[in-house]
């Protein structure tokens, strides 16, 4: 297994590109129920609520057989995945363990300054009309697990080893044999409208913050992606790295 290294929740962020093709899924968020404290969803309008899960310190944990919204159906675009997240929490850690690719075409949000780690082995589709609404840094992986500096990991593929009780600083991602890819076509305009150079910004995070896809390959098949002052990170399986400031 390869690991790769970050540490950009402490400075700015990157990004990494590979081409995605598959089929679309039932669009579902559901837990798995592999937490000491599972997460909870709760549908209300054209929102899912996400709460519950496993704090401990910053670190907010949570954990999902399948996560995807707003794929299948026009009138379902605009819908919202809420992490409903305390003001404690500095992380807001994410993982699939079931089998099926994440498609998200609706909004990403959370409270606070939080970052959001989400991490599916699978493959993870960001559709035209996916966007970010976070105060903090946003990485999406394809690795099985991140691993923290006291040596846990937490595992989307081994999901009942991870005891989570002694984990700290997020240290880096641990990747299988085949990682699945990421492939973005937000053309998403929620904050800015359009960017300096007139196009949608498709995947933002605020100023300063880091965005980064990380995975087997990464594709931006016509979606965009923006970090005003920040960093944009491209990131594939094979040790490559494209890095937007």
């Amino acid at each position: 297994m390869k690991r790769y290294t970050f540490q950009f929740w402490f400075c700015n962020g990157s990004i990494l590109l590979w081409l995605l093709a598959s089929k679309s899924t039932l669009a579902e968020i559901i837990p798995d129920n592999t937490l000491p404290v599972n997460s909870i969803v709760t549908p209300s309008s054209n929102i899912r609520v996400i709460e519950g899960g496993t704090q401990l310190d910053g670190n907010l944990f949570h954990s999902f057989r399948e996560f995807s919204f707003s794929l299948l159906s026009s009138d379902t675009t605009g819908d919202t995945a809420f992490f409903n997240n305390g003001a404690s929490v500095r992380n807001i850690i994410t993982r699939v363990t079931g089998v099926s690719i994440s498609n998200i075409d609706g909004v990403i949000q959370a409270n606070g300054a939080a970052n959001l780690f989400f991490i599916n082995p699978n493959g993870i589709i960001f559709g035209p009309n996916a966007s970010l609404n976070i105060g903090g840094s946003f990485v999406a992986s394809t690795a099985n697990s991140l691993k923290f500096t006291d040596g846990t990991e937490f595992s989307a593929t081994f999901p009942q080893t991870s005891a989570l009780l002694t984990v700290n600083v997020p240290l880096g991602l641990q990747f299988g044999s085949n990682p699945g890819e990421i492939l973005n076509q937000s053309q998403a305009s929620p904050l800015e409208g359009v960017n300096s150079i007139g196009l949608p910004v498709g995947l933002q995070v605020q100023s300063g913050k880091t965005l980064a896809l990380v995975g087997g390959n990464v594709s931006l098949a016509g979606g965009n992606l923006t970090a005003i002052g920040g960093r944009i990170e491209l990131v594939h399986n094979g040790g490559n790295k494209t890095t937007i400031k």
